[in-house]
């Protein structure tokens, strides 16, 4: 019987082992802490829920959000009512129910520390603190912070953005996001069950003053730090060119999730494309079509066929929608002032957080739904200005 070695238990991780073990093979997951708390929102998408309905069916704590407010300095805020809903669970609740459901269909789960890997004939020797185990494959879902510099994405600084955030007890019934004037990133208000999520990402600030923001804003709106407990992170947010050279399979192993570096490069959302990875990659593994040397270039190209290019496309506009000025405001606070004028801007954007809007076709949807005053005010100077010329 085949082994598959699932190195880390997140999200990624714990959906490749479940479709693994569910297929006969003999499939471990190794990871030191398994079931684990993070800053991040832990929102699951109604693109993540319609494509794996167990995210929506299931005993698991979690809220279902259907508001959204979006706000900015200069350009105000507006309120979304979400016509799909967001579901939002504690990250420690979502990793425990992902790793039961692997552990339901037959995989193993060890908590253990991964220290090295080593090629042993066509497989691995993988090295933990208590020995060392044999696998056929290895599916890499170690994280943002992986330790095996053999296997895994490569990037650099420019490549990663800082999530630090608050475990805060409390009630609210809203998604809050709040925009700043030259700061590439966002703070976010995520309610959970029985407390809230409270949190900032972004890039090229340090975490101190992105910490000071964060908590400016919460002294502002009344939310304490008394009884919060702090978290930080790292998150995926690939440049452009990192993107086109993005290692995410060799001989042997596939990696997933923020392993691979697959988060969105705008939002920072990462759930949906760690589950749709994990299941890929186990989809590559089972293929008895591809031979052993084959699989990894299949996965590669599953990868590329589903999302790559859209992340890679939204990469390059990451920056442009967060630090380029329109008329003295950045584009965020201008694309606020649209949102309130325009019905059809807001279907947009609601589609956006939903997971149903990509990037590649987006700039064919704001040409046939906006007029040319929103368009040219807001999506000229990130799209390019073809946006406004062909609309005309």
């Amino acid at each position: 019987m085949k082994r598959v070695a699932v190195l880390g238990g997140g999200p990624a991780g714990s959906m490749a082992a479940a479709r693994l073990a569910a297929a006969g093979f003999d499939t471990v997951i190794l990871d030191e802490k398994l079931a684990w708390e993070k800053p991040c929102g832990g929102g699951i998408t109604y693109k993540a829920y319609d494509r794996y309905p167990f995210l929506l069916d299931n005993p698991a704590p979690k809220r279902t959000v259907s508001e959204t407010t979006l706000s900015d300095p200069r350009g105000g805020s507006v309120t979304m009512r979400l016509t799909q809903p967001l579901l939002i669970y504690s990250r420690l609740d979502l990793n425990r129910l992902l790793l039961e459901r692997a552990e339901q269909a037959g995989a193993q789960l060890e908590k253990e520390r991964v220290t090295g890997i080593a090629r042993k004939g066509t497989g691995w020797a993988v090295k933990t603190r208590s020995g060392t185990l044999d696998a056929d494959h290895l599916v890499v879902a170690t994280g943002a912070r992986n330790s095996l510099r053999e296997v895994g994405t490569e990037w650099a600084a420019a490549d990663a953005m800082c999530a630090i955030g608050y475990w805060v007890p409390g009630e609210r019934n809203c998604i809050d996001i709040q925009f700043f004037p030259n700061f590439e990133g966002y703070l976010w208000v995520f309610p959970r069950c029985g407390h809230m999520s409270v949190g900032i990402c972004g890039k090229g600030e340090s975490t101190a003053k992105m910490r000071a923001r964060m908590e400016h804003y919460m002294a502002e709106r009344g939310i304490s730090t008394e009884g919060a407990t702090f978290y930080a992170h790292m998150i995926p947010a690939l440049e452009k060119e990192s993107w086109r050279r993005n290692r995410v399979s060799g001989e042997g192993w596939m990696a997933v999730g923020d392993a691979a570096g697959l988060v969105d490069p705008v939002t920072g959302e990462g759930l949906y494309y760690a589950i749709r990875s994990g299941d890929l990659a186990a989809e590559s593994i089972l293929n008895e079509g591809a031979d052993l040397a084959g699989k990894p270039w299949a996965y590669r190209a599953s990868l590329q066929n589903e999302f790559v290019e859209d992340l890679t496309f939204g990469a390059g506009i990451a920056r442009r929608f967060f630090m380029e000025q329109v008329l003295y405001a950045s584009v965020p606070a201008r694309m606020i002032e649209c949102m309130r004028i325009s019905p059809r801007l807001m279907e947009i954007v609601q589609d956006l957080f939903s997971g149903t809007q990509g990037y590649l076709d987006l700039k064919k949807r704001l040409l046939e739904n906006l007029n040319g005053t929103v368009r040219e005010l807001l999506f000229g100077s990130i799209l390019g200005n073809r946006v406004v010329k062909e609309g005309r």
